[in-house]
């Protein structure tokens, strides 16, 4: 007896376990439920003032969220006898309060079409909601992870930050980087995807993926070669992007940028206080096979600053490209002298605070 009950509570605890990781069966969940029905049943007609009938939408609304389709249609069974018991002891409306009437119905009625809806939505995606919510947690951690700049060495400092449209947790910009040979060349992409938030979030996921691990595999020159042939290969819809290819010489400070359609950086010359627009040629990524991508070369002296960014920090209804860019670098002037200490996330705020769309600023900076 001692051994059956041993195993009992391991088979009892191993399912609760595998329930709430969203990989075992409801009838845990159901089996309660089914239980609060006529618990409610009862206290509703013995104190109807305290408890109505239209209590019962609460169980409705758990199995909405905790059950099968299948299994909900059970719940919805007891619940619907369980409100006939009620109008039958309790007797018709028009005689007193706290009677089963017609909204009383109605409003059951309601909840329990909605929790079928949502039963199906998630039983179709195939996440149970005790999984749903930390599995975006993990996505967006993953960007954000993914989108981390290596650590620089001495007399070199970088800030980067990034936006999404009104205010959610998913971008459709994102960088990846990585320090390569030996260490001694930093190599930053960034990337803004069509569309914009939870919208285009999914694609910048995959992309963010693929361009990490492209990165710093190939030559320099053949990343955004690359990058286009895969992008032709997903046959998305709207699956173009943008994107520009930061090489940087961490000893001598020389670099190249190669660009896809994207907008040009922004070079702040120290000795001149001179903003200057580097940009490589290229077309869209995903939209032309056998693209070429023509690199531009510079240095970055003691002193100087690099600026890479998306078009929401400088694109905007009813006014021009170049007046944002002079926006953009009149706020970045300001920074100048503070050595640029948490300088992207307070351009963001001065110059595309309210914009609805994705915003990222990426500044490296030489130390002098």
């Amino acid at each position: 007896m001692r051994r059956r009950l041993h195993r009992g509570r391991i088979a009892l605890r191993k399912s609760g376990v595998d329930y709430f990781r969203g990989d075992g069966s409801d009838w845990i969940a159901l089996a309660g439920l089914l239980l609060t029905v006529p618990v409610i049943a009862v206290v509703t007609v013995a104190v109807p003032v305290w408890c109505a009938p239209s209590t019962l939408v609460l169980p409705i609304v758990a199995g909405g969220l905790l059950l099968r389709p299948a299994s909900l249609l059970g719940l919805y069974a007891a619940a619907a006898g369980a409100l006939i018991v009620e109008s039958v002891v309790l007797g018709p409306y028009t005689e007193g309060t706290g009677r089963v009437t017609p909204g009383v119905v109605l409003v059951v009625a309601a909840c329990g079409l909605f929790g079928l809806l949502i039963a199906q939505f998630r039983a179709r995606v195939g996440v149970p909601w005790r999984r749903g919510g930390t599995m975006l947690f993990d996505l967006r951690e993953r960007i954000r992870v993914q989108s981390a700049l290596p650590q620089l060495p001495q007399g070199w400092h970088h800030e980067m930050a990034l936006r999404p449209a009104g205010g959610q947790s998913f971008s459709g910009d994102f960088v990846v980087a990585a320090r390569t040979h030996g260490g001694r060349t930093l190599e930053v992409v960034l990337t803004d995807v069509s569309g914009k938030g939870m919208d285009a979030g999914s694609r910048a996921l995959l992309l963010s993926g693929a361009f990490g691990g492209l990165l710093g595999s190939l030559p320099p020159h053949g990343f955004l070669t690359a990058a286009n042939g895969y992008l032709l290969r997903q046959d998305w819809d709207e699956g173009f992007a943008t994107s520009i290819h930061l090489v940087l010489d961490l000893d001598s400070g020389d670099y190249e940028l190669l660009s896809a359609g994207h907008l040009p950086a922004l070079q702040l010359h120290a000795g001149s206080g001179r903003w200057d627009e580097m940009s490589g040629e290229g077309p869209l990524l995903g939209v032309y096979d056998a693209a070429q991508f023509d690199p531009v070369k510079g240095s970055l002296r003691p002193g100087d600053v690099l600026m890479l960014f998306t078009d929401g920090l400088v694109e905007a209804p009813g006014r021009d490209l170049a007046e944002g860019i002079d926006r953009l670098t009149g706020e970045a002037d300001r920074y100048v002298a503070g050595g640029f200490e948490g300088a992207a996330w307070h351009l963001i705020e001065a110059v595309a605070k309210d914009v609805n769309d994705d915003r990222a600023l990426l500044l490296i900076c030489r130390e002098a």
